[in-house]
């Protein structure tokens, strides 16, 4: 297992330095007349990028000092998102490049040679010679065509890259967008109808996203006046004690029936304990596993499926065994894969998130292959699933192609 691991990881390796390699030559060595400043320059960037990104995540992974965490993470998560679209870009480049190339040949037609002068017409009269120029600098040569072109393909390519991460960025520190939905339950009675959930998943409040991003998801929610606030994991990236400054303005959440709070896997890589705790000081009612009566339907939260390695994961029978079965059940858990036991245990209603909906495209068809649902509300049987984009992202503060959103989860009767 271990053997597999290492080889994986060799090949992981090799193929990033390759990828880097190809941009390094497509942007810098195709694009610079010679060796110099600006080759050095290039150099220097793709290697500095590279180290800064590992570094960001190894810091986070290792619990480095948290100014440090923050000094690394804005730099090396903005190259991966940069790098990643900088190499699609250069890839489209290339479908072009023969286009371009076979444009820029097209150049002007040779004129006609000169007539040859009449036999019967004068001769013209010999030019006089010029008089010499004085010596000055050689004149520098003009850029071939080929330069020309790789640096036309290689500037598109870095502001196409600049402009998507740009607006990636824009759109994850601006907060998420309020997203509404409609979910029919059929045991859900007459009283319950219209009852509104707001779904919270994925912060990711870390070294990346902070007080400032806090502040603006609890406004955010606090204005769509739920009756009910579900945060369903990946809160935080990062301790207690170096975050709990950036989750303090989260005590300020509020709804009719309070907040609610299960892990996600990033709680158990930052410690679940201390923060199933923490966030119970500032107002949250963690559902580790357990169960509470909403009057009219019942409220169910399961830990993590990652916080079995930890002694600490999913108890379905807990959570929902012994309950009447004649009442609606809606249930917190993280990801959506968790949906089969759901559907197992006569659940409604479930409510994750996870996937951030792939985040950076292309990664929603990865996301996708390894989810039953990518995002949105979906059937499984009898059961509901609907899954949040998150609000905030993991790594790179970037979006592309899932934008981040609070869902609130409108209720309703069949009977109404």
């Amino acid at each position: 297992m271990v053997v597999v691991f290492v080889l994986v990881a060799v090949a992981v390796l090799a193929a990033f330095a390759g990828l880097h390699y190809y941009a390094y030559r497509r942007l810098v060595r195709a694009t610079t007349a010679g060796p110099g400043w600006p080759r050095r320059l290039g150099a220097a960037v793709f290697v500095a990028g590279p180290v800064l990104m590992f570094a960001a995540l190894a810091a986070e992974r290792a619990g480095a000092p948290f100014p440090l965490q923050r000094a690394l993470a804005w730099p090396g998560f903005l190259w991966m998102a940069f790098a990643l679209y900088l190499l699609l870009a250069l890839l489209v480049g290339e479908a072009v490049r023969p286009l371009l190339r076979r444009w820029s040949d097209r150049g002007p037609r040779r004129s006609e040679p000169a007539a040859a002068p009449e036999p019967d017409s004068e001769p013209a009269p010999e030019p006089e010679p010029e008089p010499e120029a004085a010596p000055g600098p050689a004149p520098v040569a003009a850029p071939t065509r080929r330069l020309v072109l790789a640096r036309t393909v290689g500037a598109a390519s870095v502001v196409a890259a600049a402009g998507i991460v740009g607006n990636g960025a824009y759109g994850v520190l601006r907060g998420p967008k309020v997203k509404r939905v409609t979910v029919p339950l059929a045991k859900l009675p007459r009283s319950a109808h219209g009852f509104r959930i707001a779904v919270v998943s994925d912060v990711h409040l870390g070294p990346v996203l902070g007080r400032g991003f806090a502040e603006r998801v609890v406004d955010i929610v606090n204005g769509t006046q739920p009756d009910l606030i579900a945060v369903v994991g990946d809160l935080v990236d990062g301790s207690v004690e170096d975050l709990a400054p950036a989750v303090a303005p989260l005590a300020r959440l509020r709804s009719r029936h309070g907040t609610y709070f299960v892990t996600g896997n990033h709680e158990y890589f930052s410690g679940a304990d201390p923060w199933v705790a923490h966030v119970r000081e500032i107002g949250m009612r963690p559902l580790a596993n357990a169960r509470v009566e909403m009057g009219a339907f019942d409220l169910a939260g399961v830990n993590d499926i990652s916080g079995e390695n930890y002694g600490e994961g999913p108890d379905y029978g807990k959570a929902l065994g012994d309950r009447d079965t004649s009442r609606a059940a809606v249930l917190l858990a993280h990801q959506p894969v968790m949906i089969h036991e759901a559907v197992r245990h006569g659940v409604d209603l479930q409510l994750s998130g996870h996937t951030h909906g792939g985040q950076l495209w292309p990664g929603n068809f990865v996301a996708d292959a390894a989810n039953p649902t990518l995002a949105g509300l979906e059937s499984y049987g009898d059961t509901q699933l609907y899954v949040s984009r998150g609000a905030g992202a993991w790594g790179p503060p970037v979006r592309v192609g899932a934008p981040s959103d609070v869902t609130v989860v409108e209720l309703a009767s069949r009977q109404a």
